[in-house]
């Protein structure tokens, strides 16, 4: 599967390659502005330099990107990076996913975490082998709570410190 990117009205989703997430991992400025990408202040945060692993573990396992890792948040306007979206994987047995993101600190309260998975989610539900997409976050994050529930997920389950919800 080609993938090239998704576009909202005020961003881009690019999927990572394997190269993308070494110039990320390496904090190589230089070589992301050679690509026409500008770090948002902040980024990378420790969130994604934890996450790059993850991504470049389910990249190994398919020739190209598929849609189902992970993808950078980009504001268009200035090509900056701002954050990560995406999923851990292919689809399972059962048509199942689930979504996670992050958004720099800077950038923050201003809708695009919940555009970005608007849109990804779009993309994803018309994949005939996606029949659930689940998600999780801390019970303390509100923010990631009211964008899952904006997004129409229903929370599953809690304990203590994650909510499980799914679409």
């Amino acid at each position: 599967m080609n993938i090239d990117k998704l576009e909202t009205e005020r961003l881009f989703l690019i999927p990572f390659t394997k190269q993308l997430c070494q110039l990320v991992e390496d904090k190589n400025f230089e070589g992301l502005k050679h690509k026409g990408l500008i770090p948002g202040n902040g980024y990378p945060d420790q969130e994604t330099l934890e996450t790059i692993p993850k991504i470049k573990a389910n990249l190994e396992l398919v020739k190209s990107p598929t849609g189902f890792e992970s993808w950078l948040i980009i504001i268009k306007k200035e090509m900056k990076i701002i954050g990560d979206i995406g999923f851990k994987g292919i689809p399972n047995q059962s048509g199942e996913v689930d979504l996670g993101y992050g958004i720099i600190e800077s950038e923050r309260k201003k809708g695009y975490a919940f555009e970005a998975a608007q849109e990804l989610l779009n993309w994803a539900l018309s994949k005939t082998e996606v029949k659930k997409i689940t998600a999780k976050c801390l019970t303390e994050n509100h923010g990631s709570a009211k964008i899952l529930k904006n997004l129409n997920f229903n929370i599953q389950s809690q304990d203590d410190t994650m909510q499980y919800w799914s679409l």
